[in-house]
């Protein structure tokens, strides 16, 4: 009897371990046809931190209203406020700190709830008018389109 004493805390970890990764959610990025052709002048590396940034957004908003949910996504655009390094590398002249752009970035997808109900998703925000660009980084309206898009995943609009 004293050694099924001594597994039962083991036994109570793994069945905790094994909820929670039930309820973990997973989101899945692919780079859509038209970006993928512009992912070399716009870098590999800079288009993978915007695809980890995604990520973490979504699986953020995910975790607060749909555990356990999968989002596959499309990064169908990206689109940077200034010239990526790979831009200034590739363009001489190109000043990195002077020129800047409309940035923002389109998404589609779907995501498959807990349940198995899949909701498609649309989204896509883009600086209005380079008047309205925000912010001095290279990709901050990107970074503004992914945390709106996972605010409306969190607030059930998508």
């Amino acid at each position: 009897m004293r050694k099924l004493a001594f597994f039962a805390p083991l036994a109570a970890t793994l069945a905790f371990a094994a909820m929670a990764q039930a309820q973990a959610q997973t989101v899945n990025v692919t780079v859509g046809p038209q970006l993928q052709r512009e992912v070399e002048k716009l870098g590999d590396r800079e288009v993978n931190e915007q695809i980890a940034g995604l990520q973490a957004e979504v699986g953020k908003a995910l975790a607060q209203r749909y555990p356990g949910a999968t989002a596959n996504l499309v990064l169908v655009d990206l689109k940077p406020n200034r010239p990526t390094f790979e831009q200034v590398r590739q363009t001489p002249g190109l000043d990195p700190i002077r020129s800047v752009s409309i940035g923002g970035a389109a998404i589609k997808g779907e995501i498959v709830m807990a349940d198995g109900v899949t909701r498609s998703v649309d989204y896509s925000y883009f600086t209005p008018s380079i008047n309205d660009v925000w912010g001095y980084s290279v990709w901050r309206d990107a970074d503004r389109a992914f945390e709106r898009f996972g605010d409306q995943i969190e607030r059930g609009r998508f």
